[in-house]
C-alpha cells in the first residue's frame, strides 16, 4: 500500500478545538463485525462502552503524563527560538525539535526565558538528522516545570490555558515524560472507571512516553522508506501477568489508545518489557496481544491511521471515517472515539 491510500479530506470545523464539558460526553463509533471482512457502523455515546465490554476483559491504559515540553528562548544573535522536547535522554539532556529562522549551530548556546523574566542557557550538542540534542544546566524536569509550556497539538489553535492543563491529561496519568497525551484515555473519568470495575472489567497500565513525532505526517509515498520515530515504553510485570491470566480465562485485551497497543505489540515481538520502540504498524501486520482497540480519529497520512487500518481493515476504516465526517463527529485529540475489534485476517 502507498501513502495516498491513507489520505482523506476533513472539514476544518470538525477538528475539536476544546474538550467537551465532561470527559464522557463524547461520541463513540462502534465498528461491529458483520459478514466476512465487513463491519456495521453503530453510532453511540461514549458511556455506552459499558455495553461493549464484558466481565473478565482487561483494559490497558497508558499512564504517561504530559510534561510542559515547549520552551521559548533566543539565540546568541538575538533571533527567537522555540524548542519542543521530543524525548528526554538523560537527567540533563534531551532531544528536541527546533523552530527558528535559522537553527543554532552545534556548540552554540540558546538563552531560555519565562514570563517571570528568569533565564537559563542550554547548549546545542548534536543532531541525528531529525532532532537536535541539547544539554541543560540542571535536571530537565525541574527546569521544564518552571519554564515550560504545555505543548498542545499543532492543529489546536488557542494558547494553552487552565482547562487544557487539566483536560489534556488522562485521569490515570502518573509518569511524566510525554509530549502529547494518549488521547483515547481522555474519555474516561473516575466514575466510569468505577462502573467498569463494578462490571468485572479489569484494568492495567503501560507507560509509553508519546513523542512529538506522533504528529509528523508520513512523507514517503513508499511506506517501506518511512523512518519511524523512537518512543520509550515500559510494561510492569503485573500487567504482563494480567494479560496472561485474561487470555487464559477467555477475556479480551482492550488497548486504550494506539500507544498502549504499540507498547504491548512491541513487547510481544521483542520479549523486552521496557526500552525504546519504533514499531511501525501497517496493513498486513500480525497482531499478537491486542483484541480490541479504543482510539480517537487520526490525522490524514499519519502512522496512526495506518495502524488502525491494519487492525480493523483498510476498507472498514475508510468507510468509518467517511461516515464520521457525514455525521459530524469531532476529530483528533479533543474529539470523539472509535471502538474497533481486530480482524483475524486484514483485507489489504
Amino acid at each position: 500500500m502507498q501513502l495516498s491510500d491513507f489520505n482523506y479530506e476533513l472539514p476544518n470545523d470538525l477538528i475539536a478545538q476544546h474538550p467537551l464539558a465532561n470527559r464522557t460526553d463524547s461520541r463513540l463509533l462502534e465498528l461491529r463485525p458483520d459478514e466476512g471482512q465487513h463491519v456495521q457502523l453503530v453510532d453511540r455515546q461514549f458511556r455506552e462502552i459499558l455495553d461493549l465490554v464484558k466481565p473478565g476483559d482487561l483494559l490497558v491504559f497508558n499512564d504517561t503524563k504530559v510534561i510542559p515540553a515547549r520552551l521559548h528562548g533566543k539565540k546568541e544573535t538575538g533571533g527567537l527560538v522555540e524548542l519542543l522536547i521530543e524525548r528526554i535522554s538523560g537527567e540533563q539532556q534531551a532531544w528536541v525539535q527546533v523552530r527558528a529562522s535559522k537553527v543554532p549551530k552545534t556548540g552554540s548556546i540558546v538563552h531560555i526565558h519565562n514570563q517571570a523574566g528568569e533565564t537559563f542557557d542550554v547548549e546545542m550538542i548534536g543532531y541525528d538528522g531529525r532532532f537536535y540534542e541539547v544539554r541543560f544546566p540542571e535536571n530537565v524536569f525541574a527546569l521544564l516545570e518552571r519554564f515550560g509550556e504545555l505543548p498542545l497539538p499543532p492543529y489546536i489553535e488557542h494558547q494553552p490555558d487552565g482547562e487544557d492543563a487539566q483536560r489534556y491529561q488522562t485521569v490515570v496519568a502518573k509518569n511524566p515524560g510525554a509530549v502529547a497525551a494518549p488521547t483515547a484515555g481522555l474519555h474516561f473519568d473516575e466514575s466510569i472507571l468505577q462502573q467498569l470495575h463494578d462490571l468485572g472489567v479489569n484494568h492495567a497500565t503501560v507507560t509509553l512516553h508519546v513523542g512529538a513525532g506522533t504528529f509528523t505526517p508520513v512523507r514517503e509515498e513508499d511506506l517501506s522508506k518511512h523512518k519511524m520515530h523512537y518512543e520509550w515504553f515500559s510494561i510492569p510485570e503485573s500487567t504482563l501477568k494480567a494479560i496472561e491470566e485474561t487470555k487464559r480465562s477467555g477475556g479480551r485485551i482492550i488497548a486504550v489508545g494506539t500507544t498502549s497497543l504499540r507498547a504491548l505489540e512491541s513487547q510481544a515481538i521483542s520479549g523486552q518489557s521496557s526500552g525504546e520502540t519504533n514499531l511501525f504498524i501497517t496493513p498486513g501486520f500480525q497482531f499478537k496481544t491486542v483484541d480490541c482497540l479504543l482510539t480517537n480519529f487520526h490525522l490524514p497520512k499519519s502512522t496512526l491511521l495506518m495502524l488502525v487500518s491494519a487492525f480493523a481493515g483498510v476498507d472498514n476504516i475508510r468507510a468509518a471515517y467517511q461516515h464520521a465526517i457525514q455525521q459530524q463527529y469531532r476529530f483528533f485529540s479533543y474529539g470523539d472515539a472509535m471502538f474497533l475489534r481486530r480482524l483475524e485476517t486484514t483485507k489489504l
